[in-house]
């Protein structure tokens, strides 16, 4: 697969796992996805790169300074060519501002924020780093999806951000779900929002894999725990899991 080099606004570009076991959770990820990890020392607070044949596909990082008893989860970044733009609309979307715009030398510029439910979620805009340079292919991140129980105000909150056109793709009630995509030529989705009741609505992130039933048994082989067995969809065969510090992760077999 070629080279990623660029996202449109609005489409979730790269993810990073907060996690107080970093080494253990390379020897989680890297049999299940191929990685390989390269620490950027000291000056990146130990932020480390996780690499598909070479190219950037994730990253791991410790939790920030009086945050080691946060729960380790992914966190998912849409990217933002006006980053100072789109932070300036979440608080006037009813959403709140947590951190930055913040620089990162080299790299571009990141902020926090949570959607009026509460979830988390990060903006990037770039300046040296694009994102995930591989994408849709194992190894790689391939679908990201909010899951919240407040789905009419989430679709309406992140719509103010970024020029979702959101169509719902279940019935509305049993099964609700709106993917969200971008104008384009194909006009293909990027993410999207599932209504279910949660504790703490999050972004869940997808990580494509040769097989499904192969990683569930590694999942439980490493000390993760397979949520649902799994299952086929008509995008691919999926498996819900967790990692063995507890962070949410789905694997997926794209058809």
């Amino acid at each position: 697969m070629p080279v990623r080099d660029s996202y449109p606004d609005g489409a979730p570009c790269w993810v990073d796992l907060t996690t107080a076991d970093p080494l253990g959770a390379q020897d989680f990820y890297g049999p299940i996805l191929g990685w390989e990890f390269q620490e950027l020392g000291a000056d990146y607070n130990g932020y480390t790169m996780c690499l598909s044949e070479g190219r950037p596909a994730a990253a791991l990082m410790p939790p920030p300074a009086g945050g080691e008893k946060l729960p380790a989860a992914w966190n998912v970044y849409l990217a933002a060519a006006d980053l100072d733009a789109v932070y300036d609309r979440v608080t006037r979307a009813g959403g709140t501002a947590v951190f930055g715009p913040h620089r990162v030398p080299g790299a571009g510029r990141l902020a926090f924020a949570y959607d009026p439910a509460g979830a988390a979620f990060g903006l990037w805009q770039p300046a040296g780093h694009a994102g995930a340079a591989v994408y849709g292919e194992p190894g790689a991140m391939c679908w990201h999806e909010l899951t919240t129980p407040e789905a009419e105000p989430a679709d309406a909150f992140f719509a103010e951000l970024f020029p979702y056109q959101q169509k719902q793709i279940g019935d509305g009630r049993s099964f609700d779900y709106t993917a969200w995509s971008l104008p384009g030529p194909q006009d293909l989705p990027v993410c999207g929002r599932y209504r279910t009741q949660v504790v703490r609505p999050y972004w869940a992130s997808y990580f494509a894999v040769v097989d499904a039933d192969h990683a569930a048994e590694q999942v439980q082989g490493l000390g993760g725990r397979v949520l649902r067995e799994p299952f086929d969809s008509p995008y691919g065969r999926v498996v819900p899991c967790a990692d063995p510090a507890g962070a949410l992760v789905t694997f997926c077999q794209l058809p």
